[in-house]
């Protein structure tokens, strides 16, 4: 993917995860997915939340599962500014080929990609019960960027068939895009009817049903993100990356 950079000195080239880099989109999901569940049972078991649809904020509130969440979500947002690294660096070889793609286009994707891992990051570090309203802008920005950043990979991927996508991945991206989209708006709509600042819900109090559907549009749309970079694993199989050092001698 890399070619080695010029110039005087030694050079030395470490070819990893070949033949592919699928290894880093794989581990986006499986890591992701292990956030969500591992601290959604820990929370569970404890009896800090109900079992039916809570947050998935509320799962990583109190310890032990805050520590967990909050460290396995910083880890994920690292795995997702890489992921989406790469997939910028293989839209832009590709692109050399056969120009579908305005660059520029391909620079805001990653660029409001990287905010959504940055609003990720916020979310894990800043407890929902401690500071709530950073907490929240920093969800709004994780789901609201992640959002974006799959629909316009949906958009580049048409742009890049027949040569470099099937429009079987491209219609499934575009699907799970839509999806993420829909659910995305009635979250953000129900949460705002929401008047108070809880995580142990019950059906019979004011407001749950507001939280209740907020809530599955929220890890529908969480999942709708673990999903669609499901489908970058067989693309990156086809991708190597080449790290090349240089060592420049002294004058």
């Amino acid at each position: 993917m890399w070619a080695p950079m010029p110039g005087a000195g030694q050079q030395r080239e470490m070819l990893c995860f070949m033949p592919g880099v699928a290894a880093v989109p794989a581990l986006l999901v499986g890591w992701s997915s292990a956030a969500f569940i591992i601290s959604y049972v820990i929370a569970v078991l404890a009896g800090h939340v109900e079992p039916l649809v809570p947050y998935i904020s509320d799962t990583g509130t109190k310890p032990p599962e805050s520590g967990i969440f909050g460290f396995m979500i910083n880890i994920s947002a690292l795995l997702g500014a890489i992921t989406m690294y790469i997939r910028y660096l293989i839209i832009e070889k590709q692109n050399e080929s056969l120009r579908f793609v305005r660059s520029s286009c391909n620079v805001f994707s990653l660029c409001i990609g990287l905010m959504g891992c940055t609003g990720m990051g916020i979310v894990a570090t800043f407890q929902e019960l401690s500071v709530p309203s950073v907490h929240d802008i920093g969800a709004l920005v994780a789901f609201g960027c992640g959002v974006v950043y799959i629909t316009l990979q949906s958009i580049i991927s048409y742009k890049s068939c027949p040569q470099w996508n099937t429009y079987f991945v491209c219609h499934i991206r575009m699907l799970i895009s839509v999806i993420s989209c829909i659910s995305f708006i009635p979250m953000i709509v129900f949460a705002s009817r929401i008047s108070m600042t809880k995580i142990d819900w019950t059906p019979s109090e004011k407001d749950y049903t507001y939280h209740f559907m907020s809530a599955i549009c929220e890890w529908t749309v969480a999942f709708g993100f673990v999903f669609f970079f499901l489908t970058f694993i067989k693309d990156f199989q086809r991708v190597t990356l080449r790290i090349s050092t240089e060592i420049h001698e002294d004058s």
